[in-house]
């Protein structure tokens, strides 16, 4: 690990000089606003479905959103150390605005023509000007899904190792306090219910989920689980404190998968509304859905899924772009509205507040697509922001 922080740093620092100097980002205020976060890995680029990490792309970076009222713009922009790998939901921006959250942090060793990855969490001070990295927090093993409550105050992070890192958020600061044992494989996709009582946890080799309960901060478990499809991945709670949504990444998630053929998928929808938590609908998509959101009403939902844009060209099921697909939430029953192409190998996807748009990472195409959800029908709004990197986690602040 000690060698990887000055590569780390090495590669970021002629950035952040330049972004230092530019001086042209200021603080970020929640006042307001519609904050979402995307951070992006400019080290790896897929290209044809195989994986390249080309020379001289410059340093990762984490981008800083807001969408209210109808807009986008960038609010920030800062280096960070960032990676495709693991569910599109490794970063995080507490409620207030104040801290963003960095996770599954890596770096390409070109003696060894492997990814290394690291084992902490990156920490962005967002009132500043302009917006620095401010803190690395070990957490003993390479994070995954990222989550904040809605009070600001706790911090979930789901890791390889089978374990979820507890940590405390106070005075702009944040504090690792406890380390809590799930699963000896590994764990993916992390999300708090709406009232901060509990959090799902997403089993990616185990399958299922894993319900953990929520007291004045402490975190334990009584081993309740929830059945899921292949693959467990992303999760999403909505506003209403009614529903949660896993995207089941299937076969391509797991390890050894052997040779896939963009097989049909699924999500899960979860009643939350009342203990204990309950599956009570699996939903068809096509393959490997990457990244489900659930607006904040719980009354739609969004899949992004690669269906076969992620395969070499030497395999028949390879498709150039992937489906964003939308859906309708009658009461805990599915309703398909509309399906869409997508991008090349997309990743993660969320709703704006207002449930109106839905924003999709394009990983190969280095941009955020911006969707309208328009009466029952998906559109593509043809809007797209333009980013360094290819996106890879996204996620909005509590809603």
């Amino acid at each position: 690990m000690n060698s990887v922080v000055p590569s780390l740093l090495r590669s970021i620092m002629p950035v952040l000089i330049l972004f230092c100097l530019a001086g042209r980002f200021t603080a970020v205020s929640a006042a307001g606003a519609d904050l979402i976060v995307s951070a992006n890995d400019a080290k790896y680029q897929r290209v044809e479905g195989a994986d390249t990490y080309p020379e001289g792309v410059g340093a990762d970076t984490l981008t800083v959103l807001d969408a209210a009222a109808g807009g986008l713009r960038v609010v920030a922009s800062v280096p960070v150390s960032h990676t495709l790998a693991g569910p599109p939901q490794g970063v995080a921006i507490t409620p207030d605005g104040r801290l963003a959250i960095v996770s599954s942090p890596n770096y390409y060793d070109r003696a060894s023509k492997a990814v290394v990855l690291g084992s902490f969490l990156q920490v962005v001070d967002l009132t500043t000007t302009p917006a620095r990295l401010v803190d690395r927090i070990e957490l003993g093993s390479h994070p995954q899904g990222l989550a904040i409550n809605r009070d600001g105050t706790l911090l979930l992070a789901a890791t390889l190792a089978g374990t979820v890192a507890v940590l405390d958020i106070a005075e702009g600061k944040m504090t690792l306090r406890d380390t809590l044992k799930i699963s000896e494989r590994r764990l993916s996709g992390i999300s708090f219910t709406h009232d901060g009582k509990a959090a799902l946890v997403a089993l990616r080799d185990e399958q299922g989920l894993m319900v953990l309960d929520i007291d004045r901060g402490r975190v334990s478990t009584a081993r309740e689980r929830i059945a899921s499809g292949v693959g467990p991945y992303s999760i999403e709670v909505s506003s209403d404190g009614k529903w949660a949504v896993v995207g089941n990444a299937g076969l391509a998630s797991l390890a050894n998968a052997g040779r896939l053929a963009a097989d049909v998928d699924s999500f899960t929808l979860i009643d939350v509304s009342h203990r204990p938590f309950r599956a009570v609908q699996h939903v068809t998509v096509p393959s490997t859905p990457e990244g489900v959101t659930i607006s904040p009403d719980g009354r739609l939902i969004a899949v992004q899924a690669m269906n076969g844009s992620n395969l070499l060209p030497d395999n028949p099921a390879r498709i150039k772009r992937g489906r964003v697909l939308l859906f309708e939430n009658r009461d805990g029953d599915i309703r398909k509205l509309d399906d869409v192409p997508g991008g090349e190998a997309a990743q993660g996807i969320t709703f704006t507040a207002d449930g109106r748009r839905v924003l999709v990472q394009f990983n190969v195409e280095k941009q955020i697509a911006v969707y309208a959800v328009r009466g029952r029908r998906l559109v593509d709004t043809g809007q797209r922001l333009d980013l360094s990197g290819g996106p890879a986690s996204i996620r909005s602040a509590p809603r």
